[in-house]
């Protein structure tokens, strides 16, 4: 089901469709899955198509089988079908870490119109908390300005984030630091009593602090939230997803970025820089 947020008169620069599904550890369904909404989400007019966290595996306990390497089905798909469907696509997958095939890194990829990838962003901040322990699985990326993954698409400047990140504002201001007007954060956000309203002050939050368009691709189903969602820059809900699977068509605007930001320069009055910690 493609849900079209409606358009609000003026002209529209960057079209974004954020796709909610449920994936599994039945690898070929993924592939099939992932594919089949990106077509869709395609047809409907996306120029940026964003897929959860995990598409490529998911399952109640992580584990190493859920791990493909860079030359597997599931990455060689989504190269595909972005050069198929001429879209930039933000997906994200587990790979194998380096030289321990029981360590895993979570992984936010993003291919180009030509199906050739543009960047690999490594989940910094992992899930331990709420009695889940991703950090048993996964080794977590590098904080850092080198590790910001900012995506010119269409002229238009995307910052990447997974998940978790959410909770770390500190996240968000390196990638607005990097440029970034519109942030994408893929999730497979844990579901349990009141994460879903969380999720929604986190959402809010981070787009209201960084004068931002907000796109949240979330996983739905069992144990997880679902609640994809595209916020304006003054946090205003423009598209929520209800359950079950669905593709959030939204047309982003540059000029309101500039806009809010001229009436709220907030990130000009910052007196404070982001640092990692060792």
């Amino acid at each position: 089901m493609v849900i079209k947020a409606p358009r609000n008169g003026t002209e529209m620069t960057l079209p974004v469709a954020v796709v909610q599904l449920a994936a599994s550890a039945d690898s070929e369904a993924n592939v099939f899955a992932a594919v089949d909404h990106v077509r869709a989400a395609a047809t409907a007019g996306a120029r940026l198509v964003v897929l959860p966290e995990y598409s490529a595996g998911w399952a109640p306990q992580l584990s190493p089988e859920l791990a493909e390497a860079v030359d597997g089905p599931f990455h060689q798909a989504m190269s595909a079908v972005a050069a198929e469907c001429a879209v930039d696509l933000v997906v994200g997958a587990i790979e194998p870490a380096d030289g321990d095939p029981a360590r895993c890194v979570n992984v936010a990829l993003a291919f180009g119109p030509d199906g050739a990838l543009r960047g690999r962003y490594e989940k910094v901040h992992l899930f331990d908390a709420f009695g889940v322990r991703e950090s048993d699985v996964l080794d977590a990326g590098a904080p850092g300005a080198h590790q910001a993954m900012v995506l010119d698409v269409a002229g238009v400047q995307v910052g990447v984030a997974t998940c978790y990140d959410l909770r770390f504002p500190e996240t968000f201001r390196v990638l607005v630091d990097g440029g970034a007007q519109v942030l994408v954060v893929i999730a497979a956000w844990a579901a349990g009593p009141g994460k879903a309203e969380q999720l929604d002050v986190l959402v809010r939050a981070r787009a209201i602090e960084n004068t931002t368009y907000l796109a949240l691709a979330s996983q739905h189903g069992r144990g997880r939230t679902g609640h994809s969602q595209v916020v304006d820059p003054l946090g205003r809900p423009m598209a929520v997803a209800e359950d079950g699977d669905a593709v959030l068509l939204v047309n982003l605007e540059e000029q309101q970025v500039t806009d809010v930001r001229e009436q709220v320069p907030s990130l000009e009055h910052r007196r404070y820089t982001v640092v990692p910690r060792g």
